[in-house]
């Protein structure tokens, strides 16, 4: 029985770790052929390799996801190696925790240049491509990693001015694309993920799924009150598939209810259900 993704050619940027990662490994088991882009190269080789092992077609490349260059570079080989491209997933992103008065201009170039430029760029460089698929009618997925920072304000991004503002970027561009190129079949839709622990996650102190939801206990109404890398990894899937065929331009929210959260304590909703 053919996969899900049986032959679909993807290109998945921050690969090397997390979500990313998820994606690629899950990607891969329902029959995609995946160019997997990092910047950190020998983290992702390290990483795809047993996913190679057990049979996946995987090529890893280094790209900075803010140079018009690389991204030509990525994009030719695709095309070298596999003729086309089917899907583009931008979900390579990075963060700095400072607010409005903090923020050097150093920083915030930074993260624009990679979460907001880098989603311009990748969809500069594949669109032309994907509307040349079936048989010149046009057709692709691109997937955009965005945020809950996208959707709410506070506490969301951390308090980082520039990651809020990089995230709110890709929803709007995410909603031009699907706009301007939905004639030609190309579907461009958003993941705005909320609190997932990932290796980053671990990096900055939280050793654990559990102890990360305990931070986010009462904004989060579903338990453990923290994703996984593999929660993103499946919406990976399911928008790279023929299965979200008639999706395009909308946020894909996965933050166990966080943006929706009345702040209600649990404790008390049955004394308010009797009222």
């Amino acid at each position: 029985m053919s996969g899900r993704l049986e032959n679909k050619v993807v290109i998945i940027t921050g690969a090397a770790h997390g979500m990313g990662l998820s994606g690629v490994k899950l990607m891969a088991k329902e029959g995609a052929k995946i160019v997997a882009t990092d910047y950190k190269i020998d983290d992702l080789k390290k990483n795809v390799q047993p996913l190679i092992d057990n049979g996946g077609e995987i090529t890893p490349v280094q790209q900075n996801v803010s140079k018009a260059a690389d991204w030509k570079k990525v994009v030719d080989l695709t095309q070298q190696k596999y003729g086309t491209v089917d899907v583009l997933i931008n979900n390579a992103g990075t963060h700095i925790t400072k607010g409005i008065l903090e923020t050097t201009e150093e920083d915030w170039d930074q993260v624009m240049g990679v979460n907001a430029k880098g989603v311009w760029l990748g969809m500069k460089a594949v669109i032309p491509v994907m509307m040349k698929n079936n048989d010149g009618h046009g057709k692709g997925s691109i997937i955009n990693t965005s945020s809950v920072a996208a959707l709410m304000g506070g506490y969301s991004d951390a308090g980082s001015v520039s990651y809020s503002a990089s995230k709110g970027a890709v929803d709007a561009m995410t909603r031009h694309a699907a706009q301007w190129f939905a004639q030609y079949n190309i579907r461009v839709n958003n993941i705005n993920p909320g609190p997932i622990f990932t290796g980053m996650v671990k990096e900055s102190g939280v050793e654990s799924q559990t102890a990360m939801g305990e931070i986010h206990k009462g904004k989060i109404n579903l338990p453990p009150y923290a994703g996984e890398a593999d929660d993103i990894g499946y919406a990976f899937v399911y928008l790279a598939s023929d299965e979200s065929k008639f999706m395009t331009g909308a946020d894909l929210v996965i933050d166990g209810g966080w943006s929706t959260n009345s702040f209600i304590p649990q404790k008390n909703i049955h004394d308010i259900l009797k009222k």
